[in-house]
This record gives structure tokens, C-alpha cells and sequence, in this order.
């Protein structure tokens, strides 16, 4: 018999998928197939979204329903394949709104212009700051007076652009 069954080197060799590891078979009722993949592809149930708003002022009512659930994956991440996590560690962007232990979320595939918040390495450290330049090169900006300008020289320092920081998670 030359179809279906196991025949060996068959199929995709485990670990090569889209996660890099072994996949296993999953069974669900038929009827209900198209709405998991859907789920699973969201990233799950999300985090409630409640109509309304709320105001930083004075007291409003509250809304006693959920408008829509919200994965905030797809709310903050853009390109998946492209995007990291790191958390901040120091004060050199405090002026910025961030603090010691904020969660950015930094994407390698935007453009890094001038202006962005940036986290570059220099030298092996990783540091974030306003990218700005110049005619003098590139400079790092912190967002804290009692910070230096780093003017990289590319020449003399090792430097990389790992990404913009396109969202600030933080903790109170």
C-alpha cells in the first residue's frame, strides 16, 4: 500500500514550525473548529473592554456592560516577529514618564528616526534614549537633566539600533 499511514521522513521534521517545537494533535467538536482557531489566533480570551469611557476629573457613571474583549497583544504589539520585551533599570528617562522596572515594548522593524525612543547597544549595554541626528552623528538623549548626551563614535564604540519603543507597560 503506497498511501496514507506513517511512512518514515515523512511530513515536517518536529521543531520546524512556526514555534520551533513539536506540535500535538488537538480534537474538538467540528461545529466549533473555526471559532477555537480564532480564539487560539487572539491570543485567548483578552481583557474585558467596558463601553465608556473614564474620567480623570470628577466621578462618572458606570457603564454595567463589556463592549468587546481586548487581547492587548494585538493592542501593542505590531509585528509580532519583530517586537521584544525589556524592562528599564535607572532614571535617565524619567522626565519621559519612565521608571525603574517599566516594561517596554520595542519593535526592530520601524524605522529608527530622528526623535524616536530608541534602545540602542553601545558597547554591549543596552540603554534607551532619544535618538537624534546630527551634524556631529548620532546622539543618545536621556530625558533627565542630571544626564550626559552619549555622542557615538562609531568609529571608537560599538554601536546597534535594536528597535523603537513603541509602548510603555507600567506598574503603579
Amino acid at each position: 500500500m503506497t498511501r496514507g499511514g506513517k511512512r518514515p521522513g515523512a511530513g515536517r521534521p518536529k521543531g520546524t514550525g512556526k514555534y520551533g517545537e513539536p506540535t500535538v494533535p488537538v480534537r474538538v467538536p467540528a461545529s466549533m473548529a473555526d471559532e477555537v482557531v480564532s480564539w487560539v489566533k487572539a491570543g485567548g480570551a483578552g481583557v474585558p473592554l467596558f463601553g465608556g469611557t473614564v474620567r480623570a476629573g470628577g466621578p462618572t457613571s458606570v457603564d454595567d456592560f463589556v463592549e468587546d474583549r481586548v487581547n492587548l497583544h494585538d493592542y501593542v504589539v505590531r509585528n509580532a516577529d519583530a517586537t521584544f520585551l525589556v524592562r528599564v533599570q535607572g532614571d535617565s528617562m524619567i522626565d519621559a514618564g519612565l521608571q525603574e522596572g517599566d516594561l517596554l515594548v520595542v519593535d526592530r522593524s520601524l524605522p529608527a528616526t530622528d526623535g524616536k525612543m530608541i534602545v540602542a547597544a553601545v558597547d554591549g549595554e543596552l540603554t534607551v534614549k532619544y535618538l537624534r541626528r546630527g551634524k556631529r552623528g548620532v546622539e543618545l538623549h536621556p530625558a533627565n537633566p542630571n544626564y550626559q548626551v552619549i555622542h557615538v563614535n562609531e568609529d571608537e564604540q560599538s554601536f546597534q539600533i535594536m528597535g523603537v519603543v513603541t509602548t510603555v507597560v507600567h506598574q503603579f
